[in-house]
């Protein structure tokens, strides 16, 4: 059994790997932005991190989606849905969570292949 850790931090690593899955740490945007400038930037983050571990979002099996206010749903969607790619659309879930910070209105934890 062999697991890969990458940017490996003293609470957390941004990406572990094991048996060819792909398991992102909760992304968040820029803190005090909007729904959708957050929402770029997770998407953005996770582009970048699904790279560094030879992967892509076409192979993005979950996608767990916490917002600080239900009511942004629609907003949210709207940035994802123009970066999902069709035919390749994961499993996902999205729910309301007091997040770690008032500044933070959406994360986003991803699930994928390598």
């Amino acid at each position: 059994m062999t697991i890969r850790r990458i940017d490996v931090g003293p609470r957390m690593s941004d990406i572990v790997i094991h048996n060819n899955t792909i398991y992102l740490a909760g992304q968040v945007g820029k803190p005090g932005t909007s729904v959708t400038e957050q929402t770029k930037d997770i998407l953005a983050s996770i582009d970048e991190l699904l790279a560094k571990a030879g992967s892509d979002k076409t192979k993005i099996l979950q996608a767990i989606i916490w917002l600080a206010d239900m009511s942004t749903f629609a907003e949210m969607n709207a940035v994802w849905d123009g970066w999902v790619p069709q035919g390749n659309t994961p499993a996902r879930a999205t729910g309301e969570a007091k997040l770690a910070a008032p500044e933070y209105k959406v994360e986003i934890i991803i699930t994928a292949a390598a």
